[in-house]
């Protein structure tokens, strides 16, 4: 047990420097991704992995927990800080998991969601067939306007009075424009439901003031830890001390077991981190290179789902543009040249969803590299230039190259 894992296990060994090798050697422009610190990685990597902590501070089912109490309350400090929230849960271990924290508190197996639909931007478990959310409760979904790409309030309203759910949740992963979170707060208090906004992809924007927060107006907010907040990898839950018991027993002992500690050691990393003015900074540029990007594509011809961007996404409808172009192929091509995204649904989607009508294009891992304007234009153009031949191997080459150039310019990791 005292050796190195190169020496333990080259396959595994080999198989992470390979991914670190990806990593700094394409752009990755996934928009759910991002590279943490060394910080957060080091933190990772401790010997709180090895601890049981099932409970909270204070509260635990096992001994030995004077250390690990101490990082789950920085963790839970920093983010009431930086979020304004009165109660906050950071055990989850995944966005998911942070869902399923407040529907276990607050509905009952049958009872009714209203929410986002997967192909319009919407996320798994907010209320899928698929998914557990899909299976345990009935769910009615609403939609954007298929004219214009953004989301029809008065229709959803609408939706809530016939359909009368029991909470209506906010919030998408796929979804390039702000959410009215007052609004859909006034359709779910008219109805008697609760509203529960998913912050996910825009954790770290809220937490920099770079976009609406649904913090004290929603009635519970989940979100991940990861994608523009740059933490630990997990999931949160913020709500009023109103439902803190509620919600701390729906995630311990009602959704899981033991915390994984050294990822709640990586988020309390993590929000420091965010808690210093540069972050800021950071947030804005992320929102600054996503409009950039939409508006270089829309010069060149691309169509956008709602017309542009507020946030760190964008959502390019293939079909007319690009007709014999699916998502997948999109996909593909791009990556053979070192730029890395993914393939997506689009609003009224004809296609599989293996292979779709879209791609999502997001800017937080760029942007962690230090990308700017500048910087978009050239990605954004490359990018076009490839959906436009991806069988052209001059076109490959000379894109390829430009990636190689960027990826040196700007490593993920300085050493």
């Amino acid at each position: 047990m005292s050796g190195p894992l190169t020496e333990v296990d080259p396959e595994v060994r080999a198989a992470v420097a390979r991914e670190r090798e990806r990593q700094e050697s394409t752009l990755g422009m996934i928009a759910s991704e991002n590279h943490v610190s060394p910080a957060v990685l080091e933190a990772q990597g401790t010997a709180l992995t090895n601890k049981y902590a099932e409970g909270y501070p204070g509260e635990r089912y096992y001994g030995g927990c004077e250390h690990v109490d101490e990082v789950e309350r920085l963790a839970i400090d920093r983010a009431k800080e930086l979020w304004g929230a009165e109660h906050v849960n950071v055990q989850p271990h995944s966005g998911t998991q942070a869902n399923m924290a407040v529907y276990f508190a607050m509905l009952e197996p049958g009872d009714k969601i209203l929410s986002l639909d997967l192909t319009h931007g919407g996320h798994l478990s907010h209320g899928h067939a698929v998914n557990f959310s899909g299976q345990l409760y009935e769910v009615e979904q609403y939609e954007v306007d298929p004219e214009t790409g953004y989301l029809d309030y008065a229709d959803l309203a609408a939706t809530a009075r016939e359909f009368d759910p029991d909470v209506i949740v906010s919030g998408s992963s796929a979804y390039p424009r702000a959410f009215e979170w007052e609004t859909i707060q006034e359709t779910a208090e008219g109805v008697g439901a609760y509203h529960l906004a998913d912050m996910a992809h825009v954790t770290g924007l809220v937490a920099a003031g770079v976009h609406p927060s649904p913090v004290g107006i929603a009635d519970f907010v989940t979100g991940s830890t990861h994608k523009t907040i740059r933490a630990g990898r997990g999931g949160i839950v913020l709500c009023d001390e109103e439902h803190a018991d509620a919600i701390d027993s729906a995630v311990f002992p009602g959704g899981q077991g033991g915390p994984l500690m050294h990822n709640v050691a990586g988020k309390a990393v993590g929000f420091e981190e965010a808690l210093e003015p540069e972050f800021a900074d950071y947030a804005r540029q992320v929102v600054d290179n996503a409009k950039t990007l939409a508006e270089l594509f829309r010069e060149r011809g691309l169509s956008l789902v709602s017309g542009g961007t507020d946030k760190h996404l964008l959502l390019v409808d293939l079909r007319e543009s690009h007709p014999d172009t699916a998502g997948g192929d999109a996909e593909s091509a791009l990556e053979d040249v070192g730029i890395v995204l993914n393939k997506n649904t689009v609003p009224g989607e004809t296609r599989s969803p293996f292979n779709p009508s879209g791609v999502r294009v997001g800017t937080p891992g760029v942007t962690t590299r230090g990308f700017g304007t500048d910087e978009m234009e050239t990605v954004g153009g490359s990018i076009v230039d490839v959906l436009d031949a991806p069988d052209d191997d001059a076109v490959r080459e000379r894109v390829g190259r430009e990636v190689d150039r960027l990826c040196e310019a700007f490593p993920v990791y300085r050493n």
